[in-house]
């Protein structure tokens, strides 16, 4: 996200609301300070933004995303009496707040971890946790459903990066698609960050494979893509959520293709404040619209909740925000898929031209 001057003044003469109906004190847990300030910068502009719709008063609780350092925040959130907790972009930060926050009845969301292990415990300790961001399954249900439907009857190689996360997510997808019959004709794990992938992509052409899956980041596929162009070897390339990023040293090719999350300022949900945001010459990219959906779900909430606990009510809300629809499923993560198949075109991740 890109910021000018004079940032909250125009934020807030922009998004005010006249008479609000229903208000409450939102905390926002984000990085002030550091390697994070600009996600906790486009964290604070989004949910600024939606505070001022409805009167919310908003208290940002600096993140710094070190071990241990939940407990101090977690009292920081008490000492303000928020009524909810949005942001918390590092599992540091949930690890010792959690326990606090649900003695004192106030539900987190996170806009950002996606480590398993934070949820299974607030589950088990019926913590009111949920997850705005989505999750490792998500994105390997929704790359198998592209697999099954887009690729069927082609000869298909899986290759992955050798890191966790992209061993995990290779091996993730491999075990459904054969259960559906559908057989990787090459297996192979490339050495990342080269400045050349050529003896890769004539090892996947020695194969028979014309469709590649890769577990790896944006700069490594892009490589791929290169290469296979230069040698003349046609490939239809596909990555998963790490296609996020940022287009350099070499820049994608068009038509390699993602399974990733919109991007939510083009949705047709998010137009009128994605305007707003631009008039004040933000770029509301990265956390900005989530953060500015999770206040907007919040206060839905409240209006939704009858005089229940605001920790019971968020688990039976569905709210219409500016990235869409957003409700929680018994497991307190996203009812709705976020995933999407992408084509990286013109500079930018579209739909598809052909599906």
């Amino acid at each position: 996200m890109t910021f000018r001057p004079a940032l909250s003044i125009l934020v807030t003469s922009t998004f005010l609301s006249a008479a609000p109906a229903f208000s409450m004190t939102i905390g926002l847990v984000a990085p002030q300070h550091g390697p994070f300030a600009l996600l906790g910068q486009q964290m604070e502009a989004g949910a600024r933004a939606a505070s001022q719709v409805d009167g919310d008063k908003l208290v940002v609780i600096d993140e710094s995303c070190e071990a241990g350092s939940g407990t101090a925040i977690a009292d920081a959130l008490i000492a303000a009496r928020v009524e909810s907790a949005i942001g918390f972009l590092c599992s540091e930060s949930l690890e010792t707040s959690l326990p606090k926050l649900a003695a004192a009845q106030i539900p987190a969301l996170t806009l950002s971890v996606r480590w398993p292990t934070i949820m299974e415990d607030a589950l088990k300790k019926h913590w009111p946790f949920y997850r705005m961001a989505p999750s490792n399954k998500n994105e390997t249900n929704k790359i198998v459903e592209v697999l099954v439907s887009q690729w069927p009857g082609f000869a298909f190689a899986l290759i992955d990066d050798g890191t966790i996360r992209g061993r995990e997510l290779v091996d993730s997808i491999r075990s459904p698609l054969e259960q559906r019959g559908m057989k990787a004709v090459f297996n192979d794990t490339y050495r990342p960050g080269q400045e050349q992938q050529i003896s890769l992509v004539r090892r996947l052409q020695k194969a028979g494979a014309t469709h590649v899956f890769v577990g790896g980041d944006r700069a490594d596929i892009s490589i791929i893509a290169r290469d296979a162009k230069a040698e003349n070897i046609p490939l239809t390339l596909m990555g998963g959520d790490g296609m996020r990023a940022v287009d350099k040293p070499v820049p994608l090719a068009d038509g390699v293709l993602a399974v990733t999350t919109p991007n939510y300022a083009d949705l047709p949900s998010a137009q009128a404040v994605t305007a707003n945001f631009r008039k004040t010459n933000i770029e509301p990219d990265g956390y900005t619209l989530p953060a500015y959906a999770a206040v907007q779900f919040l206060n839905a909430t409240v209006k939704q909740a009858d005089n229940q606990p605001l920790a019971d009510a968020i688990a039976k809300t569905t709210a219409q925000t500016v990235i869409g629809p957003i409700s929680f499923d018994l497991h307190h993560e996203l009812s709705d898929n976020p995933y999407q198949l992408l084509e990286w075109r013109d500079g930018a991740f579209q739909t598809p031209l052909t599906q």
